[in-house]
């Protein structure tokens, strides 16, 4: 069985959850805030990622992140490009904690329009997919945002996604798509319904052979997402958190068969840098212990 394969056989059937560490740019000053590290701390973009790329490999080379809870790690570009105890991050995840390495392919959003924020062009998306396969990564994932119950709006995001989708399994990635519901849209039930079918709709248009990951937010109606869990053209259907915090999240979360996580503030809010190993480790370990059961055993 090849490497990819292999990836592919574990994202599909194992138990476990994906660590969202994808934070970039915009989000990165609050993640870092979050952590316990100031943006006095930092003077430019390469100061603040440089800190960023340290709580992350702390994360990633900790005892608790291992594949008997994790499936996945999504990666910001730069992390991707990095090293990790003298190995790139894809390898160092993948050949010596069996963790499938994925990455975030989106560079932000555009203004709401029509109840949508559609994702800006990914400029260089060709070279960057190119990049992704040689250096090991399983897949990609890239979001937008849903704050009404438009249709229209709706099938313009879901519509974008499954455009780009096909290009990335054309470089034999593994597409995670994300249309984000806001936790705080005032038609947060209303927004799902109009997007699973709209889902629906396109994965029936897919043809054999490509398939697709979705991330969804955690559905206000439970096991709301369970049909396309089951739908031959996804792989998988994971869970973003959304906001929500941890045991609000993977108390929903339990109510929806067919669906893991793929949680970031919710796996790393508890952690600061000023924690000793064993604390850190310890505070990481009680998270993902949390995450995973929501993940695996369900209501």
């Amino acid at each position: 069985m090849t490497m990819i394969a292999e990836m592919d056989a574990r994202m599909r059937s194992a138990e476990g959850f994906i660590a969202a560490l994808d934070q970039s740019g915009g989000s990165t000053p609050g993640a870092l805030a979050a952590y316990g590290i100031p943006q006095t701390a930092y003077h430019d973009d390469d100061g603040m990622f440089a800190l960023m790329h340290d709580m992350r490999a702390r994360v990633i080379t900790a005892p608790a992140f291992s594949r008997t809870r994790i499936l996945a790690a999504i990666l910001f570009e730069r992390t991707m490009e990095e090293t990790v105890l003298g190995q790139p991050v894809p390898t160092y995840l993948w050949r010596t904690r069996g963790i499938v390495p994925v990455l975030k392919v989106d560079k932000g959003l555009l203004a709401e329009s029509d109840g949508v924020r559609l994702m800006k062009p990914i400029t260089g998306l060709e070279d960057l997919l190119a990049r992704a396969a040689e250096l090991g990564v399983f897949g990609t994932k890239m979001r937008s945002v849903v704050n009404l119950a438009s249709p229209s709006g709706i099938s313009a995001i879901v519509k974008q996604q499954f455009e780009l989708a096909r290009t990335i399994v054309g470089h034999g990635l593994m597409p995670i798509i994300e249309p984000e519901v806001l936790v705080a849209s005032p038609q947060k039930a209303g927004a799902e319904a109009a997007l699973v079918a709209e889902l629906t709709r396109n994965l029936d248009e897919l043809t054999d052979g490509v398939d697709v990951m979705l991330k969804v937010t955690i559905p206000e109606t439970p096991d709301l997402y369970a049909g396309l869990a089951a739908h031959p053209r996804v792989a998988r259907v994971v869970a973003l958190s959304g906001g929500y915090e941890r045991t609000d999240a993977c108390t929903r979360l339990a109510r929806n068969h067919g669906m893991i996580a793929s949680f970031s503030r919710a796996l790393l809010d508890d952690l600061r840098v000023s924690m000793d190993d064993a604390t850190f480790d310890a505070t990481l370990a009680e998270a993902i212990d949390e995450i995973y059961r929501a993940s695996t055993v369900k209501e």
